[in-house]
């Protein structure tokens, strides 16, 4: 087991104190049973309403097998969109050292980089396999790596954070699990808590396709009326960013959107 983060003293602070701690000794290759995906495997896997976001994610980060070149989101950086947004618009919305989440942390760049600025900060994935393979990459940081369902929120997670980061989970989900998901972030904040978004999106006017993702982008209407239902509003615009992953081929940038919501009223 990992020891918590230390203060200069050498005890624990009191912020590791509160965290959850975490088994990571388990070896990842370990797991019997594991199916392997075809080539294109986040395209691959079936999505449906009736699936679960638990097998699909946990199938991808375990075929992976410990390389995260086969994780398709995995990019072992965190992403250019939030540390643009630490850089210009969080200081406005969210206290210095106040707690955050990292929705669907993946293995665990993202949440680093708000360890480094000094947020008290924690990651939650439904994919025991993706907290297992973070918490290893992070050890220093391990106690901080949560696994849980934003469906079924652990107790000790709801109402508790300033601020939760949500990149590219509401997209990857079936479109009649969202309301759901949305809920489940919405439930993890404090009353004045605030969300920072980012999901790849499409023109109103686009019709979605069920059967075509995942991922499945969503119109910057869909978003707002989804948040609104969990009673969070926009705070200010929302806006189209560039595509953080850019190809490498001549196919044509993605497009994203980017925005805070915040409770309404």
């Amino acid at each position: 087991m990992v020891e918590p983060s230390q203060q200069p003293d050498g005890q624990p602070s009191a912020a590791s104190r509160a965290l959850p701690k975490i088994d990571t000794t388990t070896d990842l290759h370990s797991r019997p049973n594991r199916n392997e995906l075809p080539e294109s495997q986040f395209e691959a896997v079936e999505a449906c309403p009736c699936c679960s976001p638990e097998k699909f994610f946990e199938s991808i980060y375990e075929c992976a097998e410990g390389d995260p070149t086969r994780v398709p989101w995995a990019e072992c950086r965190p992403n250019p969109c939030l540390v643009e947004w630490m850089n210009r618009e969080a200081c406005q919305l969210v206290r210095p050292g106040a707690r955050a989440v990292v929705i669907g942390c993946g293995l665990g760049d993202d949440l680093l980089e708000l360890i480094r600025r000094g947020y008290d900060a924690v990651g939650i994935d439904v994919s025991p396999t993706a907290i297992r393979w973070a918490a290893r990459r992070h050890s220093q940081h391990a106690e901080r790596f949560i696994a849980a369902d934003l469906m079924n929120l652990p107790a000790r997670l709801v109402g508790r954070f300033d601020l939760a980061v949500e990149i590219s989970t509401i997209q990857s989900v079936h479109p009649s699990l969202r309301r759901l998901i949305v809920g489940g972030i919405a439930r993890t904040l404090t009353p004045r808590g605030t969300v920072m978004v980012l999901t790849r999106t499409r023109d109103e006017a686009d019709e979605m396709d069920t059967h075509d993702g995942p991922p499945w982008p969503l119109t910057r209407g869909e978003l707002i009326d989804l948040f609104s239902a969990s009673g969070l509003c926009p705070h200010g615009e929302l806006r189209q960013v560039p595509d953080p992953r850019p190809s490498s081929d001549d196919t044509e940038p993605r497009a994203w959107l980017m925005g805070t919501f915040v409770r309404c009223g």
